[in-house]
């Protein structure tokens, strides 16, 4: 399993595992701001927003990863993320992709939104042509 200190880090994508790793540090971002999670972090579980995900391994070098909307389980020492994406990189290249998967996520609202709209006033012509035939 994990020896003393670490955590088993997986992220999940919906094509498979993305990553399978042990680290000693977590940063990630939620709704409310960035947090962290150190090896003894009690249990949780969080909702992610399109950010910036890092971790620190062994080495002692974070490493830097773009994320989609997801959410992060902390259990024992195990960690287990699901997103629709992650991307890794460099921190300063990483800005831009998170930019473009804010931006999916806005289109993606927009839409749900628009779809909610027609399907109300559907219901309404309907509910109004059921009226005038009782």
């Amino acid at each position: 399993m994990v020896e003393g200190k670490g955590m088993r880090l997986r992220i999940h994508e919906p094509n498979g595992l993305f990553l399978d790793t042990v680290v000693r540090r977590i940063t990630a971002e939620g709704p409310n701001g960035a947090f962290g999670i150190l090896p003894r972090h009690l249990d949780l579980a969080a909702v992610l927003v399109p950010g910036i995900f890092s971790y620190e391994a062994d080495g002692g070098r974070p490493v830097y990863l773009a994320v989609d909307e997801g959410i992060l389980v902390k259990q024992g020492p195990e960690v287990q993320v699901a997103t629709r994406m992650a991307v890794k990189g460099e921190l300063g290249a990483l800005r831009q992709s998170v930019e473009e998967m804010i931006a999916v996520v806005d289109d993606r609202e927009r839409k749900t939104r628009s779809a909610v709209a027609r399907l109300e006033a559907d219901l309404v012509r309907r509910f109004v042509t059921f009226g005038k035939n009782v």
